[in-house]
């Protein structure tokens, strides 16, 4: 598995530099997310590069398109709203949350973590 290390922001939050959009940090599962606010569904899509893209219907506006995807997160990984902490990118389209000991996990995230365990194991 890729080796992350702690970044701080210019803000002065710690988050996590890391090559894939997703890593565990313990029981945390940190993800590095494109949010594309004022869409026409939630969902969760593909990955782009080193984040994984999340539409939600909401508008950018004062941080409520970023309120509405912690929301729309927390049932995907059936956790409370207080189980996801934005890291950074509360009034951006980067972001990077931390998701407390989730109890599911998207196919999309999941399919990456099995083959990261994979690698992990079986490097050759």
């Amino acid at each position: 598995m890729k080796k992350v290390a702690r970044v701080r922001s210019r803000q002065g939050r710690v988050g996590i530099a890391m090559e894939p959009f997703c890593a565990w940090d313990g029981e945390t599962l940190v993800l590095n997310v494109l949010g594309t606010p004022g869409a026409g569904k939630d969902a969760i899509g593909k990955v782009k590069g080193h984040q994984l893209n999340i539409s939600v219907t909401a508008a950018p506006v004062a941080g409520r398109a970023t309120d509405h995807m912690v929301r729309f997160l927390a049932i995907e990984f059936g956790v409370t709203a207080k189980d996801i902490e934005v890291v950074f990118g509360r009034f951006n389209v980067n972001k990077q949350l931390r998701i407390r000991s989730p109890k599911r996990l998207p196919p999309v995230i999941a399919k990456h973590l099995a083959g990261a365990a994979r690698v992990a194991v079986d490097p050759g």
